[in-house]
């Protein structure tokens, strides 16, 4: 019998995970160095902290007046739930960002918290997104491109790995779908 013991599979696997994870993001985050690129995402990002959200819900409430009160009442409250949710998990996983990992990693937006996992920014886009949309479905067109570029801003500004970005837009969707279940 072998006296040294090997990590257990599913450790092994989890490992090759997170190395190739952190190659993905590396490898984004070279888009970074293009700096029309880097501009747009950084755009992205900055609209993602939430005035892109808030300029999208005063459209609505021009648009729809009256109409627009619930479900934008609504977006405010599944957005405070959405914090709670990863500010809670983000405290607890306490992931590092990509950019205190890996000295290769180029940031030009300052993070809003230390921990990476999942994303805030990306749970809002969904979730914000998928309301707008299932409100104002003519608006398609702006709301998905914007929401898929808060999305890639994440990795691309070095901000996030792939499954912060996964697990956020999963979130922001579970969060989004109880909410227009009760609207």
């Amino acid at each position: 019998m072998n006296p040294v013991r090997s990590r257990p599979v599913g450790a092994a696997l989890l490992a090759r995970y997170l190395d190739w994870e952190a190659l993905v993001t590396e490898r984004c985050n070279r888009i970074h160095g293009v700096p029309p690129l880097r501009g747009l995402f950084a755009w992205a990002s900055r609209l993602g902290d939430g005035i892109g959200w808030y300029l999208l819900a005063a459209l609505m409430l021009l648009l729809h007046g009256r109409e627009a009160w619930l479900p934008m009442g609504a977006m405010l409250v599944s957005a405070a739930v959405g914090v709670m949710l990863y500010s809670a998990i983000k405290r607890r996983t306490a992931r590092l960002r990509p950019l205190h990992r890996n000295d290769r990693i180029r940031v030009s937006v300052a993070p809003l918290d230390q921990y990476s996992f999942p994303s805030g920014h990306t749970l809002h886009a969904v979730n914000f997104g998928v309301q707008l949309v299932a409100f104002q479905p003519s608006l398609v067109w702006l709301v998905l491109p914007f929401a898929l570029l808060v999305a890639a801003s994440r990795m691309v500004l070095g901000l996030h790995y792939l499954s912060d970005v996964l697990v956020g837009a999963g979130m922001g969707a579970v969060i989004a779908i109880a909410c227009l279940s009760f609207v």
